[in-house]
């Protein structure tokens, strides 16, 4: 007998349970019960944000292309697939195992989708370095990326990492992969054709990940809970043979469909699978290899072992498919069809022990959650800037920027990475965004991935939308046309009206933004419960983006290049400090309102890089973000191995710390040559952006005066220096 302790124990809710009574029109078996808990947990079915995801745009500049694990764009007769996913929860416990299977599952997704993965990315937030457990957390995950990613022969070429309080007690670890296949060897995650059959390929099933989805991904974290049997374990080396024997079983054309047995394991990849295919599956369960023994059928249903796949073959032709996974010491087992009756039907030892049709389990209640804006924010937005006293000393401050971890290099975590291997990697992790050749073509890809989750916490619409547009900012600055968006959209409880109100208004800001720019949303995932005793994590809607290259010539990189040029400030730059990475590590205030952001504008100011970069006229480009305009002065004098230094003059009215260190949104420094700052200039004007001559390259310091008063005169070496090993330094300190 099902007890209320029984499901409740499974995340699921009285409601819950009586619907599955309604639906069976009888008790569920113990299987039953624990397939519906997975397939209707936040993490497989997205109840409470389904409604919402609706209103994402799916149709952009480029043909998007939405399959069910994954999407992506075509580039002439290529499909370039790519998905971001969360793996928090299980990196908070766990953070090597969690970190090293969020990569292998994300790339599970894209190979699939019959694409070879050429690429990865991570955004990754932390709690402060001060405190032991999140300096555990921090090397643990990079050292679970570079293990699964390195050995994998994947190369890991961009991301960021972000440091907040808010994050001490649930670290977010997001893995984006991106793959390229011609578009017409495209692979769905279908089962259909009664008699084909139903083939499980890859490694054992084993007791890790039990539960991962419903019970680690769809709660918050409680004081004093063991959830580490839950999190699973991956063998990059097993993956490597994977993606092998995947790819060559596709190119045969005996395969159906095929989908990765990643949340919910078995229980997802049957009923899935079937639901898309308009189909009924039927398996026996002692067929699935297992290495573990006395394992119960529930717990087979609902492991997420890892580098498995179920596959639907064309009938009569599991010897050469299974003969494939075989030769690359993988199972290749056959362990049921496609049957006519449209339901999942899972047996053990020839006994029935769950039975229910593909769209009960694949289609979750769907619910409108109630959303109320927090009380506490209209204090919050409030900041009167008179109250906030101006620096004594600018170049000290602009030092202490450059050593805050959100802003420092990231060198010591992606040193770590292999970001070369596959030899496709252009523009190696430190730039705006990441650079991919097509081989054999005269094209290029961008990815980046972005989020600035203090915005979203004091104006999560306003942050949202920046979130948008500073990962299309990153993708114009490398040379790159925006093309399309992943996301992965980080919260809190959504059962609290204050958290859903968050998720709601960052989604509103991602359609805002998204629609403005005519770029699709492909793929995607949601990550509801990051909070912990400590709180909610601030609300993070991660933007992975990818833009596509027209030209090799045009690629672009954020550093200054040669001596005696021109810098351009392409922009402008307002009296605003709210949110700002100054007003957080200088004043110790999070207050205000997100920098303000008119998406037309946003939208010129990308017009008009592109066609200065696509004519030759830039050297380099570099959005403005966090730290402000003196900050991304110093990247581009520091980033590069040239160290070029600059003296910068600058005219206004506004306060001299909003003018360096305000986080204006819509603003790019570009260098040029004289004779081409021209043409820069005429190219603005006809976009009505701001144009600008700020300075001009050359010598060994980081100068600027602001009306003709020196408020900065730093040598770059000493900026190099702290702004480079900051992070390292952070690792290593006693």
């Amino acid at each position: 007998m099902i007890t209320k302790e029984t499901y409740r124990a499974l995340g699921l809710r009285d409601e819950e349970y009586q619907r599955i009574l309604d639906i069976l029109k009888r008790e569920p078996t113990t299987t039953e019960l624990a397939m519906f808990s997975v397939e209707w947990s936040e993490h497989c079915g997205y109840p409470r944000s389904r409604n919402l995801l609706k209103l994402l745009p799916k149709t952009g500049k480029y043909e998007a292309l939405i399959g069910e694990d994954s999407g992506g764009i075509i580039v002439d007769d290529l499909a370039i697939i790519f998905k971001m996913e969360s793996h928090n929860h299980p990196s908070q416990i766990e953070p090597k195992q969690g970190a090293a299977t969020g990569v292998g599952g994300i790339i599970r997704d894209i190979f699939t989708a019959g694409a070879r993965p050429v690429a990865s990315l991570n955004s990754l937030r932390f709690g402060p370095l001060s405190e032991p457990y999140n300096r555990y957390l921090l090397k643990g995950v990079v050292d679970g990326i570079q293990f699964y990613g390195n050995c994998l022969g994947v190369p890991t070429v961009g991301g960021e990492i972000y440091f907040d309080e808010s994050y001490s007690g649930n670290c977010l670890v997001n893995c984006m992969s991106i793959g390229i296949t011609h578009k017409d060897k495209l692979a769905r995650a279908k089962a259909f054709g009664v008699g084909n059959t139903i083939m499980y390929v890859g490694s054992s099933t084993g007791k890790d990940g039990i539960g991962g989805c419903s019970v680690l991904a769809s709660q918050e974290f409680k004081k004093g809970e063991e959830k580490r049997p839950a999190v699973q374990i991956g063998d990059p080396f097993t993956e490597k043979c994977l993606i092998e024997a995947t790819l060559e079983a596709l190119e045969t054309d005996y395969v159906v469909g095929i989908k990765d047995m990643g949340a919910a394991g078995l229980t997802c990849s049957t009923s899935e699978m079937a639901e898309a295919g308009d189909s009924g599956i039927e398996i026996e369960l002692n067929k699935v290899p297992r290495r573990e023994e006395g394992m119960e059928p529930w717990e087979v249903m609902m492991s997420e072992s890892q580098e498995r796949m179920l596959v639907c073959i064309k009938k009569g032709h599991e010897k050469e498919i299974s003969a494939i996974f075989e030769k690359w010491d993988l199972h290749g087992v056959i362990i049921g069809e496609v049957i006519k009756e449209k339901v999942v039907r899972i047996k053990n030892n020839d006994e029935v022990i769950a039975e229910a049709t593909p769209d009960s389990l694949a289609s979750a209640p769907v619910y409108d959650m109630p959303f109320e804006k927090p009380s506490y924010l209209d204090e919050i937005n409030q900041l009167d800037l008179d109250t906030i006293s101006e620096p004594e000393d600018y170049s000290k401050v602009l030092l202490k920027l450059l050593s805050s971890l959100s802003i420092a290099s990231k060198e010591w975590v992606y040193e770590q990475y292999d970001h070369m291997v596959q030899t496709n990697t252009i523009v190696l992790p430190g730039s705006d965004a990441a650079v991919l050749r097509l081989k054999g073509r005269d094209k290029a890809l961008a990815a980046t991935s972005d989020c600035n989750s203090r915005y979203c916490y004091l104006n999560p619409k306003a942050g949202a939308r920046i979130a948008v547009a500073e990962a299309a900012r990153n993708i114009v600055c490398s040379g790159a046309e925006p093309a399309a968006v992943t996301d992965c959209l980080n919260f809190a409880n959504p059962e609290k009206p204050d958290r859903y109100w968050y998720f709601k208004n960052c989604i509103e800001g991602i359609v805002d933004a998204c629609k403005t720019f005519n770029i699709a949303v492909v793929s995607g995932n949601v990550s509801f419960y990051n909070e912990s005793t400590e709180g909610p994590i601030y609300p993070t809607p991660t933007i992975g983006m990818i833009g596509v290259i027209s030209s090799l010539k045009d690629v672009t990189t954020q550093y200054f290049k040669d001596n005696n040029d021109l810098i351009i400030l392409l922009g402008e730059t307002k009296n605003e400090l709210g949110g700002s990475e100054y007003l957080k590590v200088i004043h110790d205030k999070v207050k205000g309102d997100a920098p303000g952001l008119d998406l037309k504008s946003e939208s010129l100011l990308h017009a008009t890089i592109l066609a200065a970069i696509q004519k030759g006229f830039v050297k380099s480009a570099h959005d403005c973000s966090e730290g402000g305009l003196a900050v991304a002065l110093s990247e581009c004098c520091i980033s590069g191995d040239n160290m070029i230094g600059a003296s910068i003059t600058l005219d206004g009215e506004i306060r001299k710390d909003s003018l360096l260190f305000g986080e204006s949104q819509s603003r790019v420094i570009i260098s040029s040559d004289a004779d081409s700052a021209a043409k820069i200039e005429k190219i603005a004007l006809k976009h009505n952006v701001p144009f600008a001559i700020i300075g001009k390259t050359g010598g060994d310091n980081l100068k600027i005066s602001i009306n003709n008063e020196k408020v900065i005169d730093s040598k770059i070496p000493e900026l190099r220096n702290i702004w480079k090993n900051s992070l390292r330094n952070s690792l290593t300190a006693e």
